[in-house]
């Protein structure tokens, strides 16, 4: 079937696993695989009996209408025509998913909203959004970042998901499945290339070793392109890809009721990464002679272009985002016949050397910004389920993590420091001997256990209406170590300009706790192709520990109260309707919901500690409620279309004490009346309270996440016979928009990014079980658009982006064997 069908749900549609992906989890009874087609054949993809797709976000095979969870699936065929081939481009066909990277490590991935702090990177707290591949789980999501290598499927689950999954998701998961090995010879590559010298080659193969009994599976990824950005400092061009990935896998089924599955993986990625430059300036608080223009103006510093899709920078910083990850897992089932006992048992590492440009122009202001870190985490989850369909069915399980993180900071100021970042009044004044050298190495080291054991239960009280509760005991304790030792390179001790810039520091945060949640869902079968569901979350993101630097008392000794913050409480409600309608071409699934945290989780600048600086923090209350629908329909056997959307409403409830907009920073006072204040930008009446410290954005939109969003498109094909094989000639079109977002934890006009369409088309051949080779233009009208802004630090009023990718094509071409 075409492409679009496999997109059903915004990519709904996906694959049932394999024979041998089939026997690693219970199977679904025979009356669960409802009959009738599921709008299609889909593609060189299975189906399960009579055309249903087959998931396992509940840890169970099951269609995927009757799930009462709010989902989306994108099958493998559909990542590669789409060109989906990592998280970042998902965001494309999922109008709930919100991804923002500056670069690996400063990445975050958020569902509706919420997952993790935008803008902020902080060892010491955990992700809202899990990343799970082959049911094992990723602690970052700069481990995840890697590229999607012979996937299977791709399921994305919106809301909290503790009670089934081993670790604790508050704002949903991506649940990744690659393909199994086969007792099946087969093999499969793809080569891709295009404009910015794109070159993207895959390849798997997989065949028994021992028939019915051992099978193994390779497979490889390389992906390289040119930058898109150019330096003209050095002539290079920048925020370049450069990726390279193999796995193994070995299938041991030593007997009917047991299976063995070991995996490993390596990937490395070493690309020209990752930039952002001038994009515009605003006015700030300071007075004229401290702000960009000016002191540009004083260094006799122009940019290359004050247009940002000109494409062009000159930062004197090298830099590098080179990363190494990979791991080694056992899975496990052994099938009891009332049930199964799962095992899943990992090791995995990533390491981290990178190099940042933190000022974002060609100046020398910070002259060296770097933070390699290496990570290690070990998980051990063991379940066990009921197997098939009874009045009880259970999914039970017991989850333990183990994970350090090691990382050695450097910062070191440039001559141009003493103009950007000191008062003139101050004692050090403009002199760039002041700055110049100063320098901060950072020594942290963090430890982090995790243990719970979760549940969940569904009583099928008739076959039409089912309740599901579920429960999670949860322990996390984490613990720090962070010393900051600060240089002027003169021997002296640091003078009060100095320290004011870069502070020394040492501290030991230590946090561990309990804690108790569940959930409750209630479905109902209206009819065999009308299913509703209604559930309530009460669940709980880990508190954490500050390990990025806190802020200082009057004696310059970190003020030790801040250095721990408490777990977001979250409240969770949705009702969601799944339907078909017209012998199953059409489908449409809506939900709504409602999520409310307490004690979320923020950089905050609390005046009550008497201090100027941002830290992590409890920021109050936020709330995110919306609609969505998800869409798929087949009129006829050649073509399909496909709509998804998303409205949200995401906002901070209480917010008192954040860190002020650009517009309201760097005076020592703030006039209520200036006409970009926060007020104005968020559309409310309230006028916001502010101090010279901090700023009260309650009521404010929540960053990163548009009220709109949607994803849509449509594939025709025809019949056709090219080279003597028998296949369809096809033609689709993938298209997404969102709403203008804040790019800013603290709305500003300054860093609003406008709401942007982009169009994807592509046009193939493709012989069933054999060739594909069609070609793909992204971006097709060379849409200029934003994928973040942020700030220059100082107060400058310097506002510098990351432009999205401009208009790409290319030709790729696949063949299975």
């Amino acid at each position: 079937m075409s492409l679009t069908l496999a997109l059903l749900l915004a990519g709904q549609v996906a694959t049932v696993p394999t024979p041998s992906d089939q026997s690693t989890v219970p199977q679904a009874p025979a009356g669960d695989q409802a009959s009738g087609q599921a709008s299609g054949r889909l593609g060189n993809q299975q189906q399960g009996a009579g055309g249903d797709v087959v998931v396992t976000a509940r840890r169970r095979a099951e269609t995927i209408q009757t799930v009462p969870i709010a989902m989306s699936v994108i099958g493998g065929t559909a990542l590669a025509e789409t060109g989906a081939y990592n998280v970042s481009r998902l965001t494309q066909l999922q109008p709930t998913l919100q991804f923002y990277s500056t670069n690996p490590r400063n990445s975050a991935a958020n569902i509706r909203g919420l997952g993790a702090p935008f803008g902020l990177t902080n060892d010491g707290i955990e992700q809202g959004v899990g990343i799970y591949v082959d049911q094992v789980y990723y602690s970052r999501i700069a481990s995840a970042t890697f590229d999607f290598t012979d996937t299977e499927r791709i399921e994305v689950l919106r809301g909290p998901q503790g009670t089934l999954y081993g670790k604790n998701t508050t704002a949903g998961a991506i649940n990744i499945t690659t393909r199994k090995p086969s007792f099946t010879p087969e093999a499969r590559i793809e080569l891709t290339t295009g404009n910015y010298q794109f070159i993207q080659a895959k390849a798997s193969v997989s065949g028994p070793l021992i028939p019915d009994k051992l099978a193994i599976r390779l497979s490889a990824s390389v992906t390289e392109r040119d930058g898109t950005i150019h330096n003209v400092a050095t002539g290079k061009d920048l925020n370049a890809q450069d990726n390279k990935s193999v796995r193994g896998q070995l299938y041991w089924k030593p007997t009917d009721n047991l299976d063995l599955a070991l995996s490993g993986d390596y990937g490395q990625q070493n690309p020209n990464c990752c930039v952002q430059y001038y994009v515009r300036t605003g006015a700030t608080q300071r007075p004229l002679t401290r702000q960009y223009a000016a002191l540009a103006a004083a260094q006799g510093y122009v940019v290359p272009s004050t247009n940002a899709f000109d494409r062009v920078t000159d930062v004197d910083t090298p830099l590098r985002a080179k990363q190494e990850l990979g791991g080694v897992s056992l899975l496990g089932n052994l099938d009891l016949g009332a049930s199964t006992i799962t095992s899943v048992s990992a090791w995995r590492f990533w390491n981290w050397d990178p190099s940042n440009d933190r000022d974002f122009i060609g100046l020398p202001i910070t002259t060296v910004s770097a933070n390699p870190s290496q990570q290690t985490q070990y998980s051990q989850e063991l379940r066990i389920a009921s197997n098939g369909k009874h009045t009880l069915d259970y999914v039970l399980g017991a989850f333990y993590f183990y994970q350090t993180i090691d990382t050695q900071g450097l910062q070191v100021q440039g001559p141009a420091a003493s103009a950007f970042l000191l008062n003139p009044t101050s004692a050090g004044g403009r002199n760039p001997a002041t700055l110049n050298g100063l320098t901060s190495r950072n020594t942290i080291g963090f430890k982090n256990t995790s243990a719970a054991l979760f549940g969940k239960l569904t009583w099928n009280v008739s076959d039409r209406f089912q309740i599901a509760p579920g429960l999670r005991l949860n322990y996390d304790k984490k613990k720090g170590d962070y010393v900051s030792v600060v240089t002027n390179g003169t021997g002296t001790a640091l003078t009060a300009d100095q320290r004011g810039v870069l502070a020394p520091q040492s501290y030991q945060p230590d946090f561990d706790n309990w804690n108790l949640s569940g959930d409750v869902t209630a479905a109902y079968t209206v009819t065999s192709d009308i299913h509703a569901y209604a559930t309530y979350a009460r669940s709980y993101k880990s508190g954490g520990i500050n390990l990025s630097g806190l802020p200082l008392d009057g004696s310059n000794n970190p003020i030790l109260s801040a250095a721990t913050v408490k777990p977001e409480k979250v409240n969770h409600y949705e009702l969601g309707l799944k339907t078909q309608f017209l012998d199953r071409r059409l489908t449409l699934n809506l939900a709504g919901f409602w999520t409310e945290i307490s004690d979320y989780q923020a950089t905050v600048t609390n005046g009550q500690l008497g201090v100027l600086r941002g830290y992590l923090a409890n920021a109050g209350k936020v709330r995110t409620r919306g609609l969505e629908f998800d869409s798929a329909f087949r009129p006829t056997d050649r073509f399909s279309v496909y709509a998804n959307g998303a409205y949200t409403d995401a906002k901070y409830v209480k917010f008192v004490d954040a860190p002020c907009p650009p517009e309201l920073s760097g005076g020592t006072t703030a006039d209520a009346t200036h006409p970009a204040s926060p007020a104005g930008q968020a559309g409310t009446s309230t006028t916001p309270s502010y101090s010279p410290a901090n700023c009260d954005i309650s009521g404010q939109r929540l960053p990163g996440v548009s009220k709109w969003a949607f994803s849509y498109g449509a594939e025709y094909d025809l019949p056709a016979t090219i080279g003597g094989l028998d296949g369809q000639v096809y033609f689709g079109y993938d298209g997404s928009y969102r709403s203008t977002f804040s790019s800013n934890p603290s709305r500003s006009l300054y860093t609003d990014i406008k709401g942007y369409a982009l169009s994807n088309f592509r046009l193939g051949f493709k012989a069933k079980d054999s060739w594909n080779v069609f070609g793909w233009l992204r971006n097709a009208f060379d849409h200029n658009y934003y994928e973040v802004l942020a700030l220059q630090s100082g107060s400058t009023g310097l506002v510098v982006g990351q432009p999205g990718d401009p208009r790409t094509y290319g030709l790729t071409v696949s063949r299975s064997f």
